[in-house]
């Protein structure tokens, strides 16, 4: 069930609630003593429709401060949560206790305000003692039942163990729609490269769905080949994966999604977007790009560099033809129109690198010998003409 509609049944119910329980005086003091008004039936309903209305106008507020607490709580250690958790309870039993005395007191500020403050109050307290308490006083009651022995290996391990997390290390990587299509996340979470926790958002998992129940074929290979994807992530349990069942409800798309749940929760997105990655630079959030990760793997070329490639058509400057490697990357011939679907050795003449991967620059081999024939075979015919004797004129 979504977040929101269970927000607005508890409104709801609460005014239900509040309904039955004042609005019989409210009648009274508006001087309506009908039986048809001033009922329990209407009384709950009246109450039940005001605090809808009220529901509906701050459940978007609500929701997204939902979200910010589930985020705070992923990132905390199970033991903080459970410490945390008994401590809270008991600060609200001390504070129920000592509000007992309060609650004799006629004054509506001593008997009904000041024990609520008391119980956010201790219940705060409780949270925050807890959490210390799960970080400090355990460390030192492991202490007490280990030998002397291990005293002296776990501190040297604790100088690496217990570092503080690094500023670049992000524990979500947020995966979008394109990098599950694309597939080559699955071969990469293999290699065991990435760490920390796969995190799939649900307006993700909405689009995939989407493409998968597409019209058109093209799109629905591609939907159900990420649904495909996401489930052998799931399936196989290479690495830890998780889905986000939030939402951000005032944002359209998708992408401006992705980078809100980055900010929220510290992720990083993966993508191999081009166009998402240029936007996600400009948020001030940190993205891990495939396509840049495969090119920074390509085998480098350098001039001077022998290449057995077939020109496959026209390049967009005169007599160039283009042929591409096993990788993909393009190889720009000088005068290789003249070679289109031959095989073909070149040798490199210079590289460049691009947003868009690496553009290779080559000319045939044989260029030079031929260069070279035909400079000797101008030196031999001049050697031959000055050698052939002249006719003289009478």
């Amino acid at each position: 069930m979504h977040k929101k509609t269970v927000i607005l049944i508890i409104f709801a119910i609460l005014g239900g609630v509040m309904g039955a329980a004042y609005f019989t005086r409210a009648w009274l003091v508006m001087g309506i003593t009908s039986r048809l008004v001033n009922n329990i039936i209407v009384n709950i309903l009246l109450g039940a429709i005001i605090f809808l209305i009220l529901g509906s106008l701050f459940a978007g507020v609500l929701v997204r401060l939902i979200n910010r607490i589930e985020a705070y709580l992923n990132r905390q250690n199970p033991m903080t949560l459970i410490f945390g958790s008994l401590l809270t309870i008991v600060g609200l039993a001390l504070a129920l206790l000592i509000s007992q005395f309060l609650f004799r007191v006629p004054s509506f500020f001593i008997g009904t305000v000041i024990p609520w403050i008391l119980m956010i109050l201790f219940g705060y307290f409780g949270y925050r003692i807890g959490a210390r308490l799960s970080k400090i006083r355990l460390e030192e009651w492991r202490k007490l039942f280990q030998s002397r022995s291990k005293k002296a290996e776990e501190e040297t391990d604790k100088q690496v163990l217990d570092k503080e997390t690094e500023p670049n290390f992000h524990h979500y990587k947020i995966l979008d729609t394109n990098i599950l299509i694309d597939g080559r996340i699955y071969d990469l979470a293999k290699t065991g490269f990435l760490e920390g926790t796969l995190l799939v958002p649900n307006f993700v998992l909405y689009e995939l769905q989407y493409i998968a129940d597409s019209s058109d074929s093209v799109k629905r290979v591609r939907g159900r080949r990420g649904l495909d994807i996401l489930n052998k992530l799931q399936n196989e349990h290479i690495m830890p994966i998780e889905m986000y069942e939030g939402d951000f409800e005032d944002i359209p798309e998708v992408d401006s999604k992705l980078i809100a749940l980055a900010k929220q929760n510290g992720g990083v997105i993966v993508t191999n977007d081009y166009n998402l990655n240029k936007v996600i630079q400009f948020q001030n959030v940190q993205v891990l790009n495939i396509n840049s990760l495969a090119n920074a793997l390509k085998p480098r070329v350098i001039p001077g560099e022998n290449l057995h490639v077939m020109v496959v058509k026209n390049g967009t400057e005169r007599q160039q033809g283009v042929a591409y490697l096993d990788d993909g990357t393009m190889v720009v011939v000088e005068d290789g129109r003249y070679f289109i679907n031959k095989q073909l050795d070149v040798v490199v003449t210079s590289a460049i690198q691009t947003d868009a991967g690496r553009m290779i620059f080559a000319k045939p081999l044989h260029s030079n010998k031929n260069i070279e024939e035909q400079a000797n075979a101008g030196k031999e015919g001049k050697g031959s003409n000055s050698a052939k004797p002249t006719k003289r004129s009478r």
